[in-house]
């Protein structure tokens, strides 16, 4: 019989995940949405994925951070595009699993997208920051 695999952040059937418990920030858009930039959130997991799944069924911000397709996740600079881009590390998570243009999403000061994306594991006491700038223009 073939091995069964699992995506990381998924549980075998019949445990039950662990509550995590993680800093809130919010800030721009979000903060208006949801009325405050600071609140604790406990969530049954421990990856930012679960964390975002259960954060996004209880405050309907889900669409100003992230972003559906590819398009969503970019934007034209003003600046020539490069052909090879200066430096070691540029990562960037999968087409549906970006922030939108602007927004973005940090854990302990760092982008996700320089952890494991959605994939990282939280701890309790971690800051995830949900961020969504003003930007006024002209």
């Amino acid at each position: 019989m073939g091995e069964t695999r699992q995506r990381a952040g998924e549980r075998p059937a019949g445990t039950t995940a662990p509550e995590t418990t993680v800093e809130v920030r919010c800030t721009g858009h979000v903060r208006t949405a949801i009325g405050t930039g600071r609140l604790q959130y406990t969530f049954e997991g421990e990856t930012l994925r679960e964390f975002l799944d259960a954060f996004f069924e209880e405050y309907d911000v889900r669409e100003m951070l992230i972003a559906e397709t590819e398009a969503e996740a970019t934007t034209q600079g003003w600046a020539p595009e490069m052909d090879e881009l200066p430096g070691k590390n540029y990562a960037k998570n999968p087409e549906g699993e970006q922030t939108r243009r602007y927004a973005r999403v940090v854990i302990n000061g760092t982008f996700n997208e320089l952890l494991d994306g959605l994939d990282t594991e939280l701890d309790d006491g971690d800051r995830v920051a949900l961020i969504y700038p003003f930007i006024y223009c002209c």
